[in-house]
């Protein structure tokens, strides 16, 4: 995928001197005490710190701005500031990061080696609709455009959209061009075989991402309620699990797709019951031809993740989108985390994400030998439905001139 990379522009001195727009990610979670916001997780902010250094070190002058939360445009209210953020970004920093309230029409100056916070870009009326004259405003402040928030890369608006198509040069930051390598590595370009895992509690939530990656995979594993709705279009029982009898023609095809690529969706040899979804239920290994009529699959089963754990450690590549079971309860968890340790162990290039992938992840302590973990949530989510996502064809677009 070709596009301009920021870190280029700083290494050949064409940042110098020049007003820089990023468009970062900085939408945390914030916690309010006797209406005081605090920041209780800034993982994003600290993400951001790396695209700003590098224009501060390239000697330019830096605005950056941000969503937080989802305000309601043109009317601001205390919980929407970023006032909190240009806080966190102070200390980050080790400098002054002020805060600029009305800033689409200028009005403010920031000098080569300072940086300042604009005030969240969501509260700019035609923001979300992409107005182009609002984008114009916007591409006037700045001599090149940084779009360093993959989160929103999905979105076609005035701050992540519009701006591109108007700044005299618009590029990807350091953790944008990160998920363009990994996306491109691991769909566009990947080391044989492919295996996809896609789990989640309903097929009809995933199903054009499973139609997409049908047509692209060597192995596609399915898990959670997902693989309960393919259980049935295999003709294996599910008891009283979640699933989705009425997508059952549309997961035949998937496999039906697969075969006749001499691709495989493997269907669980056998799984984790219980009576009913609690924590503490009593948890029973069975054939998947055996689940009975009041059970519940909440895992698969020990045979079945050794099998799948040999396909991911023999993999060339792997995409990781959801637990297998109810990994948060101890008694239906050993699929997830005997997966994860797979993951980890092959010398496979490996891509997650998602939020539950990323908490499994973090539970079973993997995060250095996954290959490159998305934060995009949503976004990561159209990629693999083989969606061009409007970031990506934009900053495609400018830098073809």
């Amino acid at each position: 995928m070709d596009f301009i990379r920021f870190a280029d522009l700083c290494a050949q001195g064409q940042a110098r001197g020049k007003r820089v727009f990023i468009r970062a990610d900085l939408n945390v979670p914030l916690a309010f005490e006797d209406g005081v916001a605090r920041i209780t997780e800034d993982t994003r902010i600290r993400a951001s710190v790396p695209a700003i250094r590098m224009a501060l070190e390239a000697g330019a002058g830096v605005m950056v701005t941000s969503h937080l939360g989802r305000p309601t445009e043109g009317q601001p209210k205390p919980e929407d500031t970023l006032a909190p953020v240009a806080e966190r970004l102070n200390e980050l920093l080790g400098q002054p990061v002020p805060l600029i309230q009305r800033w689409v029409d200028g009005g403010f100056t920031v000098a080569p080696g300072q940086v300042v916070l604009l005030e969240n870009c969501r509260l700019n009326k035609g923001e979300k609709k992409n107005s182009p004259e609002l984008a114009r405003k916007m591409a006037a402040l700045c001599d090149i455009f940084v779009h360093d928030a993959f989160g929103t890369a999905h979105r076609a608006e005035a701050s992540t959209y519009g701006i591109a198509e108007h700044a005299p040069v618009a590029c990807a930051g350091p953790l944008l061009a990160a998920e363009i390598d990994a996306i491109s590595r691991a769909l566009e370009q990947p080391a044989r075989p492919l295996v996809a895992i896609v789990a989640g509690s309903k097929v009809s939530t995933k199903l054009t991402i499973l139609q997409s990656l049908a047509q692209k995979v060597d192995r596609l594993i399915v898990g959670g309620g997902i693989a309960n709705t393919f259980m049935l279009a295999a003709g294996l029982p599910v008891g009283k699990s979640l699933a989705e009898p009425d997508l059952v023609g549309e997961a035949k095809a998937v496999i039906e797709a697969m075969k006749a690529r001499g691709a495989e969706v493997p269907i669980p040899v056998d799984v984790v019951v219980a009576p009913e979804f609690k924590p503490d239920a009593p948890a029973t290994v069975k054939a998947a031809a055996e689940v009975g009529a009041d059970d519940m699959i909440l895992d698969i089963g020990p045979q079945t993740a050794a099998q799948l754990a040999a396909l991911l450690e023999s993999a060339g590549t792997i995409v990781w989108n959801g637990p297998v079971g109810v990994f948060e309860f101890a008694a239906f968890e050993n699929g997830t985390r005997t997966l994860a340790q797979a993951i980890a162990r092959s010398k496979a290039f490996s891509i997650a994400g998602g939020g539950d992938t990323l908490a499994a992840i973090a539970k079973y302590g993997i995060e250095s030998d996954v290959g490159y973990i998305s934060t995009g949530g949503g976004a990561f989510l159209e990629v693999l439905e083989g969606k061009t996502l409007p970031a990506f064809e934009i900053l495609q677009r400018r830098a073809r001139g």
